[in-house]
């Protein structure tokens, strides 16, 4: 049987969501929950990485396993999970179904406060400098004329493809000054929101 594992989490003390050798990263703390619980190795696919330090309100993996797992399997999940990491739900799903290739599309969101805030560490840039909100909006929808963002993703990079589908891009101004960048595609690219705020 294969499940859809939905979670949210704080990448702070991750370096990153996908498996690496010798680094903790949410898939490593989420497969070892697992096993601590069924007393067996799981293989979990994700969705979409993160990088170092990216948090998310909702990601997924997907695993199959013979048990079959209940509500009372997530509450469980929890209990073993540290606190930065929070099991949402967990489906049931056809055999073929697939959390990274059956999802249709991804969406970041971009903090930038502009003033000191104990609050906002770990949670946004600080960025107390003039910005020029009219030139901000018209870049962000530059970008939805381009495809090929090879110039925003990092070096050695294992994509076979550079391009993304972006389908929304714009800024939303909230209080204190703060600005929150928007974007969603079907895909991006290691290091590329940060990248295109940055360079914006």
């Amino acid at each position: 049987m294969r499940y859809f594992l939905e979670l949210s989490y704080d990448g702070t003390h991750y370096s990153g969501f996908q498996v690496q050798d010798g680094q903790e990263t949410i898939q490593s703390a989420v497969a070892r929950a697992l096993e601590t619980l069924f007393r067996q190795p799981f293989s979990l696919t994700g969705s979409s990485r993160t990088d170092a330090g990216v948090h998310a309100l909702q990601n997924f993996f997907h695993f199959d396993s013979s048990l079959e797992l209940t509500p009372k399997h997530r509450y469980n999940l929890n209990a073993i999970l540290p606190s930065d990491i929070g099991i949402t739900a967990i489906y049931r799903v056809a055999d073929d179904a697939h959390c990274r290739f059956d999802a249709l599309q991804r969406s970041y969101k971009y903090l930038i406060y502009r003033q000191k805030n104990p609050f906002m560490v770990n949670r946004g840039w600080l960025f107390p400098y003039p910005v020029n909100q009219e030139l901000l909006d018209r870049m962000a929808l530059i970008l939805m004329e381009y495809s090929d963002f090879t110039s925003f993703s990092k070096r050695n990079s294992q994509v076979k493809t550079y391009i993304c589908d972006i389908r929304s891009s714009y800024w939303e101004q909230g209080s204190n000054g703060a600005l929150t960048y928007r974007i969603r595609s079907n895909r991006f690219l290691r290091g590329m929101i940060r990248g295109i705020v940055g360079t914006m």
